[in-house]
């Protein structure tokens, strides 16, 4: 046993050097390949929920299969600096959003929000929801015409005729999940979700039933964008409700 014991401690004598040898090029090589610091860079982890594409041409903010949550390519700047910006401040609920921004400047914000604006990507279009035709007729009304006893206008007379927004901070909600539309709307209706006041959204978001809410977000989920799925440059009209967080179109 002895006999074996002195070669083998030699041995490793022997190999130690080589090893320490090998762990600082690794480190020196490590150091040599270091991530970029670029902005797309540094935004790829969000790409981890809100998904990005999978086929050419690839960019982050696409969609996710996971159906909580939303695409964010192609928001305006606008609309997405403020969600970004309502996370921070508290108006919008969740702890890892939070997180991620609440020592973010107004700069850095906007820098992101600059950057998925500039992302036009196509979104997977949806089966239609398993629901009566009734029911998505219901959606499509509310939609495209609103229910005026209910004082709720339709979602194209903010979101536009195309649903897919305008400039500078009206968001577009064709391409979105049916189940993040449905959470928003109870964000909404149970007061976790805020926007700048007045806060057009969750009054219109009270008014509405539940069944008017799936009814709404099964129609909106399942329509496909447009070829050019761009934000309008501008609103051509005024808003139907003041609404904090979107400004008026100038006369």
């Amino acid at each position: 046993m002895r006999g074996f014991i002195r070669p083998f401690l030699l041995a490793c004598a022997l190999a130690a050097p080589a090893a320490v040898q090998a762990q600082v090029q690794a480190q020196v090589q490590a150091q040599q390949q270091r991530v970029p610091g670029t902005l797309a860079q540094r935004l790829a982890a969000c790409a981890s929920c809100h998904g990005s594409a999978t086929t050419p041409p690839a960019a982050a903010g696409s969609g996710s299969e996971r159906q909580y949550y939303p695409r964010i390519a192609g928001k305006p700047a606008g609309y997405l600096y403020n969600q970004l910006s309502n996370f921070r401040e508290g108006r919008r609920q969740y702890p890892l959003m939070t997180w991620m921004v609440q020592h973010l400047s107004d700069d850095y914000l906007r820098e992101i929000a600059d950057y998925f604006s500039a992302q036009h990507l196509p979104a997977p279009v949806l089966d239609r929801a398993s629901l009566p035709a009734a029911e998505l007729e219901r959606g499509r009304q509310l939609v495209t015409r609103g229910d005026t006893a209910l004082k709720v206008p339709a979602c194209i007379a903010c979101h536009g005729e195309r649903l897919t927004g305008a400039l500078p901070a009206i968001p577009g909600l064709v391409g979105l999940p049916r189940d993040y539309i449905n959470a928003q709307f109870g964000a909404w209706r149970n007061g976790s979700r805020h926007a700048l006041a007045p806060d057009c959204m969750g009054s219109i978001a009270s008014r509405l039933s539940l069944a008017d809410v799936s009814a709404i977000s099964a129609w909106l989920a399942s329509e496909a964008l447009p070829a050019d799925p761009s934000p309008a440059p501008s609103l051509s009209h005024p808003l139907p409700l003041a609404c904090g967080s979107a400004p008026e179109p100038k006369p």
